[in-house]
């Protein structure tokens, strides 16, 4: 191998390297839930989901400083997790502010298995008009964090993302609207898939090979653009039907499978992908994908699910979730795509970009296996 080719090599290495790293920071995103019902008189009830990472952050919770976080230490910051609470969440109803009141954390919801804190709360706003939410919390110690607001009134349920440049929401609770679901399940769709880096390296694996074919041992080059296009669209047609038909099925509970075991399974299907464009085993990926696309939409169900489904609108929730999806998995397919097709050619690209690549995703995906067994 010439100088000039290890000397690409190694950059390529050190490139995707830090790209797979940032890839990971990126996807813990910080989260937090609200969900709230007002009756008719303004009286309205609900609870604040609040990772412990990010009370830790707020108000210190780790006295000891041991970098583990007890029940008990928990207990001992009630008085400044609920001040932190009313400071940073302001209710207002036809311009007047609502008297809310937060009780004492009184037990932990696992989300993604990351614990966290549940608050109830309660207050008087005023019996019309339209509501206004205020939420400032985290923001100035993780501007990634965002919030999930499932609000009701018993009759219409709105949902909504709140996050650093969106901080502020009024809505009128009499007024259903399934527009505004329709877009913040589209967005959040879009979002969990460019932020589920198992999901895009999964998608990476299949695309690298994409513009290559199996001769003579080795890997060679597609001539025609053509014929690339049709092979990534059986592919990307596959994923999308599978984790399509999972993704609605667990939804609506039609499946209940372990998430455990579903994003072991996650991370096998990376493995397997990667592993194979080194070692092919399978050829036909339309069929490859199609199986592990299945796994998938498990997976994306699971998100889906901690977002909330409103009761009054779950099909149109799930479809735009969905949308949502197949409109971020374009995106990085018209990113990627003219860039493989570009360097397809080169025995950098065969030699060197395909074959590394996929180590470095089979890396991940075996250390994502043990953390998931």
């Amino acid at each position: 191998m010439s100088s000039n080719m290890s000397q690409w090599l190694k950059i390529c290495f050190v490139v995707l390297s830090l790209i797979l790293t940032h890839s990971v920071a990126a996807h813990q995103l910080s989260t937090s839930y609200i969900i709230a019902e007002m009756d008719d008189t303004g009286r309205i009830n609900g609870e604040w989901q609040l990772s412990l990472t990010d009370l830790e952050l707020a108000v210190g919770l780790d006295l000891n400083a041991n970098g583990e976080l007890t029940w008990g230490e928990v207990k001992n910051r009630q008085a400044e997790i609920a001040g932190y609470l009313a400071e940073h969440l302001l209710l207002s109803r036809d311009n007047l502010l609502c008297n809310l009141s937060f009780n004492a954390v009184e037990r932990l919801q696992d989300h993604a298995n990351e614990a966290f804190a549940v608050t109830d709360f309660s207050g008087q706003c005023a019996i019309s008009g339209p509501l206004t939410v205020k939420y400032k919390a985290i923001f100035a110690l993780d501007s990634s964090h965002e919030m999930l607001l499932n609000i009701g009134d018993g009759n219409n349920m709105h949902s909504f993302v709140l996050d650093d440049n969106t901080q502020e929401v009024t809505l009128d609770l009499k007024e259903g609207s399934w527009q505004t679901t329709f877009t913040q399940f589209v967005y959040q769709g879009m979002i969990h898939i460019w932020i589920g880096i198992d999901h895009i390296l999964f998608l990476l694996a299949l695309l690298l090979p994409a513009v290559l074919q199996r001769k003579d041992n080795q890997w060679q080059a597609i001539t025609s653009v053509k014929i690339i296009l049709t092979n990534t669209v059986w592919i990307i047609s596959a994923f999308t039907l599978a984790h399509s038909l999972t993704l609605t099925a667990t939804a609506l509970g039609w499946l209940t499978p372990s998430s455990r075991w579903v994003e072991l399974g996650i991370a096998i299907s990376v493995l397997f992908a990667a592993l194979n464009n080194i070692w092919p085993i399978v050829l036909r990926l339309a069929w490859l994908t199609f199986a592990f696309g299945l796994l998938h939409g498990m997976g994306f169900a699971g998100v889906l699910g901690e977002l909330g489904l409103p009761a009054d609108q779950q099909l149109l929730s799930i479809l735009a979730f969905n949308l949502g999806v197949e409109i971020g998995q374009l995106a990085i397919l018209a990113i990627l795509l003219p860039v493989l097709i570009l360097l397809r050619n080169t025995k950098l690209y065969s030699k060197g970009i395909m074959p590394v690549g996929s180590l470095l995703i089979a890396m991940m995906a075996v250390q994502w296996s043990i953390e998931r067994w």
